[in-house]
């Protein structure tokens, strides 16, 4: 089991600010499970216009959160150089809570079925133990930057 502070994150994970949206990660195990946070303050861009004078966090920034933390099962550090994890589904969601400036969102992502290039992750996210969000996102592993390495999978699917 791994701890990885945002320095780490960013040799696995090609994203930055302002759309890195994983603090720290305090468990990966690689293939199989991974466990981290976002602590969300009013100083994220996202809160301006959602909603002005109540902010609350976008369900798409949670799912991208979500989609961020699984791909660090899937990828090494340095491998950002040479693949990219696509979000190229969005199954079963769920939000249960909203979530505003001040809360940890508690995230776990878990590997489920893989078949060549493309996969599934069961997700959960959660604040204060209590759940927010939940659902399974599936993947497509791309060989480089350069564009949708997944058009032509889903096209044969």
């Amino acid at each position: 089991m791994a701890l990885l502070d945002v320095r780490e994150i960013m040799t696995i994970l090609p994203h930055r600010y302002p759309m890195l949206l994983i603090d720290r990660i305090t468990e990966l195990e690689p293939m199989v499970f991974a466990r981290g946070y976002k602590n969300l303050t009013a100083n994220e861009p996202m809160f301006n216009g959602h909603f002005p004078g109540n902010p609350v966090l976008p369900g798409v920034y949670m799912i991208e959160a979500l989609a961020q933390l699984g791909g660090t099962i899937v990828l090494k550090p340095g491998d950002m150089a040479r693949k990219l994890v696509y979000l190229v589904g969005v199954n079963h969601v769920k939000f249960r809570r909203p979530v505003v400036p001040g809360d940890r969102l508690d995230m776990e992502a878990r590997l489920g079925k893989v078949k060549r290039n493309m996969g599934f992750v069961n997700v959960t996210a959660s604040v204060e133990g209590k759940l927010a969000c939940s659902g399974e996102l599936m993947f497509s592993i791309g060989s480089d930057l350069t564009g949708p390495a997944y058009s032509a999978t889903i096209l044969t699917q």
